[in-house]
């Protein structure tokens, strides 16, 4: 297994930036230097995210997001456990 980030990563099986086997691996995701644990999908080069908003669902029962521009650091969860 390969322990390179992707610039862009999304939690949605229908976004073409999904990849369930790093996904199962285990993403962290640092925003403006506070961890976050409701990232839908980030863009490094960009420097957004888009966080999930509360319990609310959109009409596809997907969670509603915002879009928050901003550093970010992403790093794979289980390297760090082995390192």
């Amino acid at each position: 297994m390969t322990d390179t980030i992707p610039d862009r990563l999304s939690a949605s099986p229908d976004s073409p930036y999904y990849n369930e086997e790093l996904l199962s691996r285990g993403i962290g995701v640092r925003f403006k230097g506070e961890e976050r644990t409701t990232v839908e999908e980030y863009c490094i080069s960009e420097g957004w995210v888009r966080l999930a908003v509360g319990k609310s669902m959109d009409r596809r029962g997907r969670p509603m997001t915002i879009k928050v521009t901003g550093p970010v650091e992403v790093w794979i969860k289980d390297s760090e456990e082995n390192a």
